[in-house]
């Protein structure tokens, strides 16, 4: 199960029934966020109550949320943050945010996979240099360039990489949300 977090104008909200086909929907960038805002959230505090438990309360309860979806594979929505009353909240959250993906980012390495078998190696960045090798497991020739490498990932631990992807959209869509004076709503997705 992952989050979805959007944001709509204030007025599309009274009395909608439906979410569905609203022209000014504001969406974080990224397609990995959905899945990962869960963990993004982790570390991140909102009105003196952590991230992750709010987003459980507002949409895990007995009683469901009281918003329409916004979308096929969507479930009912609440309301994560409105504006002016929680502009402080969640601009300090979207700095929280901010400061976790710089912190836990950790040492880059660029991945190369072997064209034979899809072996990954991973070489930090700092020691990248133009070389060629031969796979430990089927024995084809991998050319270490750093041009031709198939991306960046922290070395602890990949799934990072997209975490402070995530991190870094939510924080961007946050402010960008009370930039403009929307509310943030928040749903589950499949």
């Amino acid at each position: 199960m992952g989050f979805r977090f959007f944001a709509v104008p204030g007025h599309v909200l009274a009395g909608a029934q439906t979410l569905e086909g609203v022209p000014e929907l504001l969406e974080p960038e990224g397609p990995d966020v959905r899945m990962t805002a869960e963990r993004a959230l982790q570390g991140c505090e909102f009105r003196d109550m952590r991230a992750r438990d709010r987003l459980r309360a507002l949409l895990s309860s007995d009683v469901a949320p009281p918003l329409p979806s916004p979308g096929p594979g969507c479930g009912r929505s609440a309301i994560f943050a409105q504006p002016p009353a929680d502009l402080p909240a969640l601009l300090r959250m979207a700095d929280q945010l901010e400061r976790l993906a710089q912190q836990e980012s950790g040492e880059r390495a660029l991945v190369w996979k072997c064209s034979q078998c899809g072996t990954r190696y991973a070489v930090p960045v700092a020691l990248v240099r133009r070389v060629a090798i031969r796979c430990e497991r089927c024995g084809e020739t991998v050319e270490l360039n750093p041009a031709r490498s198939t991306g960046e990932e922290s070395l602890l631990d990949p799934f990072l990489g997209q975490v402070n992807r995530a991190r870094h959209a939510l924080a961007v869509f946050f402010r960008e949300a009370m930039a403009r004076g929307w509310p943030v709503l928040v749903c589950t997705t499949d």
